[in-house]
């Protein structure tokens, strides 16, 4: 199961992602950024702790629809976003696939520099 620490330690893994707090309201919101962007949030000290991620509007309702764990982004664009939740009963190769495509997805909508830049599989050159 993905603890708080787990969570944290694998969003700040990722080339170039950053940690920050910025809801003065909500300090305790952790946002975890790539190029100024947000991929993942969520408040690590929340009982079941659960992390809100980009995803394709396709997959979105798929997984929606296959797994309880998984609904739409509580306050994010609904299509766009789904909220997890890690209180254990996904599988944890699934999360951190969940996290790692929403990272993709941010990534690849920065510009090429930007994505040369965090050396971004998906923008490699040969």
């Amino acid at each position: 199961m993905i603890d708080a620490n787990a969570l944290r330690a694998v969003c700040l893994d990722f080339n170039g992602a950053t940690e920050e707090f910025p809801f003065p309201r909500h300090p305790d919101v952790s946002t975890f950024k790539v190029g100024g962007k947000i991929f993942a949030l969520s408040t690590l000290t929340d009982t079941p702790l659960t992390v809100s991620l980009k995803c394709d509007p396709e997959l979105a309702e798929r997984l929606r629809a296959a797994h309880p764990e998984v609904v739409p982004g509580y306050h994010l664009n609904k299509r766009h976003w789904n909220t997890v939740s890690l209180a254990g009963d996904l599988h944890d190769r699934l999360v951190l696939d969940l996290i790692e495509d929403s990272y993709d997805l941010v990534v690849a909508s920065l510009p090429r520099a930007e994505r040369l830049r965090l050396d971004w599989p998906g923008e490699r050159q040969p």
